[in-house]
């Protein structure tokens, strides 16, 4: 497993990160069994990895409750970042609200304090206060955003210094490369990469767009005209994992990892053979020519979809500005 340095902090996270959203049984992912998840988490601890990404959102709290659990006598080993929504971004509430992260997480801090999705009607610099206090008093170690285009975080940038941007992004949605990600490169925001595997389709499990289950179906890869090239990309990375022996998981993710500003990548974690599976790829990295076939694959797909980093909105129904 190879480590990496968070923005401009002195917190170092593996590069493949346990995402925890599928722990809470929300509907997303079908149901799931806690005792299974404390055994993921910790399977994923022995095997190198150190991050772990959850949300008080993910669940309503319930994904936050059972990473404390499973990380109970073992917080010194694991970077934990957490994020709190957006309706609770007013100085009393984000501060209550890390409150009860903590208490879920059996925790007295947070390593990465995360806004979730921007509220624009909140002034950023009522948030930057609030997660400064929290900073002062040893509850946050740092914060950062997620889901912040170009404009949201040109403004928190303004207010303040977030040192992580949690972003979707993969070999089939590479949008956040036009403008977000050279911003971030920048000004030495770290990327984290959420749906690294689109949801499962960059593992191979489906052959073609009738095999996606409907849930899963609402991503704009998903839908023509863009289908036809997500599932002719995913021939190309069949055939590069054919080429390596690896996994497409595998080589999926390190195509990610190799690109500039992205310090790591939040799988979705639900077993403890994933965990291990997806541990593996933090020490893949892979040819620059291989680097370059696989993005050269994915760029038609990439012009298809656009600039809009929104992978289930479209035109002005785009939660990104």
């Amino acid at each position: 497993m190879r480590y990496t340095q968070l923005g401009r902090t002195d917190i170092q996270v593996s590069v493949v990160c346990c995402g925890t959203m599928a722990m809470s049984s929300d509907g997303t992912f079908g149901a799931q069994d806690d005792a299974e998840s404390v055994r993921t988490v910790r399977a994923a601890l022995d095997s190198g990895i150190s991050f772990f990404d959850t949300a008080e959102s993910y669940g309503d709290g319930h994904a936050e409750e059972v990473l404390g659990r499973a990380l109970e006598g073992l917080r010194g080993r694991a970077i934990i970042a957490t994020k709190v929504s957006e309706v609770h971004l007013r100085r009393a509430d984000l501060l209550r609200a890390c409150e009860a992260s903590l208490r879920r997480l059996r925790t007295d801090h947070v390593d990465v304090y995360q806004v979730h999705w921007p509220n624009r009607s909140v002034p950023f610099g009522e948030v930057v206060a609030a997660f400064e206090e929290l900073k002062a008093a040893g509850k946050v170690r740092a914060w950062g955003v997620s889901n912040f285009g170009k404009a949201d975080l040109e403004g928190a940038l303004a207010a303040g210094r977030p040192e992580v941007n949690q972003l979707p992004y993969s070999l089939l949605w590479r949008a956040i490369e036009r403008d977000i990600l050279p911003l971030c490169v920048r000004h030495s925001v770290s990327v984290l990469c959420y749906s690294p595997l689109a949801q499962g389709l960059l593992t191979g499990k489906f052959r073609g767009p009738e095999d996606v289950p409907p849930q899963r179906k609402r991503a704009r890869y998903c839908k023509e005209p863009a289908a036809g090239h997500a599932f002719a990309l995913l021939d190309e990375v069949r055939a590069v994992s054919a080429e390596l022996g690896r996994p497409m998981a595998d080589v999926a993710l390190a195509w990610l990892l190799a690109q500039q500003g992205v310090a790591s990548v939040v799988a979705g974690m639900r077993t403890p053979e994933q965990a291990r599976e997806n541990a593996r790829t933090g020490d893949l990295e892979l040819a620059a020519d291989t680097v370059a076939r696989l993005t050269a694959a994915s760029t038609p797909l990439s012009e298809i979809l656009g600039a809009n980093p929104d992978m289930w909105r479209e035109g002005a129904d785009s939660r990104y500005r």
